[in-house]
């Protein structure tokens, strides 16, 4: 069918004013009169408040008002449990712990005054490793809660001690990821006052406009339509924004203050101030027949909640559905725990806890394959999900299963060769030098797309169209936070699409919760596909309104997609995602045996989307997120003593520059249409940066012969696993 917008490599929309300069992001607000907002932060990671003394701050020159927990009407908020504070009391769980709020005249003065303030505490008892936190006689982070898990899921399918016994070969191995920290380009920052309506309207970036508006409305108190949340422009979030960080704090100043007030995190406010992705500690048994055939797998996985609960346990649930790889397995158990410490808060990360256990999961896999002497990739040909399999879970995988065209296509672009049934790897090329060795490693992985387990996935799209013999333009309401996705566009082109109208007379409005509907959080990969659909509804109605003879013609769709279920409480057996994203990635590196350095050399990074809606947008998100799984896998670790940071900023927390960069990314498109998806779209996003890391490991071993079961895999550690052979 031909397109007029659908598949074509369209400019985004917000690209000519964020390469000029003219995007506004919340740092570049300026109201006259606005105040100037400060935190106090937490000094202990676990600690009851005895006192405090705002006496000093308050009668600083410049200053406004000093808050407190006093200030706020009911302190408590949270994504899916209230456990937290928007000001500490009573006790302090983290360093991440905002205690006091400075409003002043100027930055300055808000920050002499924050010093001013002083805070008696009684330290407590420190848990900061998530096993031992476990233990029943460890230090309570929340003591209302009576136990450090926050949440424990199972899955049992089969007979798995009766297939062990049956297997051929069985790898055992212990896995760790760490804390991850998101680093985007734009620190918190946001500005609140009292508008012309007399609501409290707050401007900020994050992901999730309604969401906000909710949790601010329930700390202050008031009617949700009292409460206005706008987006500016938004520097990546990557999960990182998901959470509430200052939004309920710059509400309360402005509504108590009754003035604009502006709040400008610095890095390591950042670092300190928004969660972190979750640590994992795995321990991983897997067996196959001598054929290759999977046939048992036992898994336990241990993260860390941190201090809150956020959404740590979904993001357990997630793990522990996506635990087995994309691959079919008859005999599964599996037990996933989130507990708390007095880490960090931990929550929302691009790809929300699939990323760690398919590190454990592929590493596996490689060790198999080992075992078994057969090709890697022939391995995961024989296992990978197709049409109907079932997963762990035990249930049918949806319909559009990609996995296996996926690591057709890398393995072929890569130098693999089909023979006669069997895949043969490509012949090892020399290194660049002599003290180099070179290596080439796949991984696999499926992520899912949408919220899960029950939890109601929808979103609301308004479409108008103005004209009068023709269409001259259409207008596209739907609250998506853009973060940098390029949601904005794909909207823009499926209303097109619909339409049958030039996608450059699409405008599409995302930012005001007094004027656009809720479109549920840009988070789970979803955007495209429950956004889409959204838009891709409401513009056909309005397109029949219009072909009825109304001029204008308006209307709207609630898209609700198919609904999920929760985990049987003895089985976990359930329904745990409506859709998935399949990617195989394949990386050429060498290491340098001297120093143990790794090089990524050539990045081949294949994704079934479902359907390529922008394929230029495409190629950028595989791009970022090959860079992304490169520092999560090689340099990129957020380390916590005792529960005091000692990465703070970015020059003593690694991310990947332009000269870590893979020196060639090959972006490979594969399309199994989602029959839900809007013309067959899935999502991406997140799918980019998920095998990168054990694909990784299995170079650095074809390379030189170590296996790295811990991440970050820093030449250090390659170093020291070498001088053990």
């Amino acid at each position: 069918m031909a397109t007029r917008a659908i598949g074509r490599p369209l400019r985004r929309v917000d690209a000519l004013d964020k390469v000029t300069g003219r995007a506004r992001y919340p740092q570049d607000l300026y109201v006259e009169g606005m105040l100037h907002a400060k935190v106090l932060w937490s000094e202990f990671p676990h600690a009851r408040i005895l006192s405090i003394d705002t006496s000093r701050a308050e009668s600083h020159p410049g200053v406004v008002a000093v808050l407190t927990y006093k200030d706020v009407p009911v302190n408590e908020f949270g994504l899916i449990e209230n456990d937290q504070r928007v000001l500490a009391e009573g006790k302090v769980r983290s360093v991440g712990d905002p205690v006091a709020l400075v409003v002043a005249e100027t930055e300055q003065a808000a920050e002499e005054a924050r010093q001013l303030i002083k805070v008696d505490y009684e330290p407590l008892p420190v848990v900061s490793d998530p096993r031992e936190a476990m233990q029943p006689d460890a230090p309570l982070v929340h003591e209302e809660k009576g136990s450090n898990i926050l949440a424990h899921y199972r899955v049992r399918k089969g007979d798995v001690e009766k297939a062990f016994a049956q297997a051929d070969v069985v790898v055992k191995g212990r896995y760790r990821t760490p804390h991850q920290e998101h680093a985007y380009l734009q620190p918190e920052a946001g500005l609140a006052l009292i508008d012309e309506q007399g609501k409290v309207a707050v401007y900020v970036a994050s992901q999730w406009a309604h969401d906000d508006r909710r949790q601010i409305a329930h700390a202050l108190n008031m009617p949700e339509d009292q409460v206005r949340v706008i987006y500016t422009a938004i520097g990546g979030a990557f999960g990182g924004r998901e959470d509430i960080t200052l939004q309920i704090m710059l509400a309360l100043a402005a509504w108590k203050t009754k003035r604009p007030v502006k709040m400008v995190y610095s890095r390591e406010e950042s670092f300190r101030g928004h969660h972190k992705r979750h640590p994992f500690f795995m321990r991983y048994k897997v067996g196959a027949t001598k054929e290759g055939q999977l046939i048992a797998l036992e898994a336990e996985l241990i993260s860390d909640a941190g201090s809150d609960a956020s959404v740590s346990a979904v993001v357990m649930a997630n793990a522990v559905a996506q635990a087995t790889g994309p691959y079919e397995i008859p005999n599964v158990k599996v037990d996933g725990y989130a507990v708390h410490t007095n880490n960090i808060l931990t929550g929302a990360m691009r790809a929300f806890g699939a990323p760690q256990v398919n590190f454990a999961m592929e590493l596996s896999m490689e060790k198999l394959a080992q075992a078994l002497g057969m090709d890697p990739v022939e391995l995961r040909m024989k296992n990978v999900l197709r049409e109907g399999s079932r997963v762990g879970t035990n249930t049918v995988v949806p319909a559009g299963v990609g996995i296996g065209e996926t690591l057709r296509q890398a393995a072929l672009a890569a130098g693999w060769r089909e023979v006669g049934g069997h895949w043969i790897k490509p012949a090892k090329a020399a290194g660049g030098e002599s003290s180099k060795r070179r290596g080439i490693g796949v991984a696999c992985s499926w992520k899912n797309v949408g919220y899960s387990f029950g939890f109601p996935d929808h979103s609301i799209a308004r479409v108008e169209i103005y004209g009068g013999e023709e269409m001259e333009r259409a207008v596209v309401k739907c609250g998506v936070a853009d973060v940098g996705q390029g949601a904005q566009t794909a909207l823009a082109q499926i209303a097109a699409e619909v339409l049958g109208i030039p996608y450059e007379r699409v405008e599409v409005i995302v930012s005001d919760t007094d004027v656009v509907p809720d479109a549920g959080s840009s988070s789970a990969s979803r955007q495209t596909y429950v956004s889409g659909n959204a838009v891709r509804l409401a513009a056909l109605r309005a397109k029949r309104r219009w072909e009825e003879g109304n001029r204008p013609a308006f209307d709207h769709c609630y898209y609700y997609p198919p609904q999920t279920t929760d985990f049987a409480p003895e089985t976990g057996e359930c329904y745990p995602h409506f859709s998935y994203g399949y990617t195989t990635q394949i990386v050429e590196l060498e290491v340098d045996v001297e120093t143990g350095e790794v090089e990524i050399l050539k990045v081949y990074s294949a994704h079934d989307v479902g359907r390529a809606i922008n394929p230029q947008m495409i190629e950028g998100q595989i791009e970022g997120g090959v860079v992304m799984g490169e520092g999560y896998a090689l340099i990129e670790e957020f380390i916590q003593q005792g529960g005091f940071i000692r990465t703070r900023k970015l020059s003593e927390y690694l991310i990947p520059t332009s000269l870590d960069a893979p020196r060639e990314v090959v972006p490979i498109v594969v399309e199994a249409p989602d029959p839900e998806g809007p013309f067959g779209a899935k999502g991406v996003g997140e799918m980019t940066v998920m095998s990168m890391a054990p694909a990784i490991a299995a170079a650095i071993h074809d390379a030189v012969g170590v296996w790295l079961n811990e991440l970050p895999i820093t030449a250090e550690r390659v170093l020291r696993a070498m001088k053990k052979i």
